[in-house]
């Protein structure tokens, strides 16, 4: 069984890098919008068993239940350490492996997915999807422990260092839909103009981002 598993920081200071450019409103349905977007993905990719959102943030769980995921309270106050706690839960209830999904790609599709978890290979290792900008927007992992999460800053090379460190097999998988992240303004604009009509990109557009771009 393959849990995958959805880190969601507080929404009142959800994407802080575009405040200025959104109302705090505004980027909070934007965060709950793409948090619907994946978590619809995970919950139609048939290789997922579970699917659970961690999050110390109510608003966040009571999402996450509402769509048909698992509300994991985050006891930690750390990204790194609740992507831990969440793994060593899943662990415990079987889990062959664990992905690590970040709720800000909300192009992401099943198909995707479904690809990604095919590519494992050898009886150990692990699969990074990368965003563009260097960090890592999903981590899949087999056994559910068997690299630690070194999510944040630079945490392509982190993770990489720590693969070899173990004697961990990691490869990278690349698709549009997992590559781009929303963390800056014309990233809204690149999810604005993509195909599709997920529920972020109809925020999006709703939003006038093209008018706005002009004035950032």
């Amino acid at each position: 069984m393959i849990a995958a598993i959805v880190p969601v920081k507080n929404l009142v200071a959800a994407k802080s890098r575009l405040a200025g450019f959104l109302s705090p409103a505004e980027r909070r349905a934007l965060v709950q919008a793409m948090l619907h977007d994946v978590l619809a993905a995970l919950l139609a990719t048939r290789a997922i068993g579970r699917v659970g959102v961690i999050s110390a943030d109510p608003a966040a769980l009571a999402q996450a239940g509402a769509l048909g995921a698992e509300p994991l309270a985050d006891q930690t106050r750390d990204l790194n350490a609740a992507l831990a706690q969440a793994a060593r839960h899943y662990a415990a209830g079987g889990a062959a492996a664990t992905l690590v999904l970040h709720a800000d790609v909300p192009l992401v599709t099943p198909g995707e997915l479904g690809q990604l978890i095919a590519a494992r290979h050898e009886p150990r290792g692990a699969l990074l999807a990368p965003s563009r900008d260097g960090g890592t927007n999903a981590l899949l992992t087999w056994p559910p422990l068997a690299l630690p999460f070194h999510f944040g800053a630079n945490s392509l090379a982190l993770h990489s260092a720590a693969a070899r460190e173990r004697d961990i097999s990691l490869r990278q998988f690349h698709r549009p839909g997992l590559e781009l992240d929303i963390d800056r303004p014309d990233d809204l604009w690149l999810l604005a103009e993509s195909a599709g009509g997920t529920a972020a990109q109809q925020l999006v557009r709703e939003l006038n981002v093209y008018d706005r771009m002009a004035y950032v």
